[in-house]
């Protein structure tokens, strides 16, 4: 399975947010945007308002670490949002919010809390496009990466799994390849790219 990579802008310089993403931009498959509340998760980053002011031709992969999701996925989708990922712990029904994003047109997926097993979305997995692992606990970049959380990769592919597999948290070149061995094909790396000397460098280093 083709490896992609998603530089997560949360690492970005936000004065330079464009011009951040136009250079990277040439060596990945999509961007990855971190939208975090300050409820759900400790941090707060940036909303909808943000997103609209991205320019980029790659598609813009939007982590909802937010209370209540269902409230605001309109928003997103009329940003400019791709595809839609929620965390299971804070959907009542999740189901009903995976259609939600579906039915505005967009791909949707869900994210896991490192304390979140795999059979909590079990019976998701026909319905979505992308289950994104946290490697380290959401809310903060340059965290530790979490090794532990790596059999859940293995077991997203042998439930089947045929989607994105994404792994969130502490990505640099040796994370990476434990994940891509494990069965990971989308890698998210805030700090590791952004903060990088030779961005397309430390991008093809992720693939291997």
């Amino acid at each position: 399975m083709e490896v992609k990579i998603a530089p997560s802008i949360l690492s970005a310089d936000f004065g330079r947010l464009n011009e951040n993403i136009a250079e990277v931009s040439p060596y990945c498959e999509m961007i990855h945007v971190d939208v975090m509340d300050g409820h759900f998760v400790p941090n707060i980053s940036f909303g909808a308002p943000v997103i609209k002011w991205i320019k980029t031709d790659l598609p813009l992969n939007t982590h909802l670490m937010i209370e209540n999701p269902d409230k605001y996925i309109d928003d997103f989708v009329k940003a400019g949002s791709d595809r839609i990922i929620v965390h299971v712990e804070a959907c009542e029904d999740l189901k009903a919010v995976l259609q939600q994003i579906k039915d505005a047109g967009v791909e949707c997926g869900v994210s896991l809390k490192p304390a979140t097993p795999v059979s909590e979305i079990k019976d998701v997995l026909e319905m979505i496009d992308e289950v994104l692992i946290m490697t380290v606990e959401p809310g903060f970049g340059g965290q530790e990466f979490m090794e532990e959380m790596v059999p859940k990769i293995k077991e997203l592919r042998d439930f089947g799994f045929a989607g994105d597999v994404g792994v969130d948290g502490g990505i640099n070149a040796e994370t990476a390849k434990i994940c891509r061995e494990a069965g990971a094909n989308l890698l998210i790396a805030g700090s590791y790219i952004f903060k990088s000397e030779d961005l397309e460098k430390a991008v093809a280093s992720l693939r291997g």
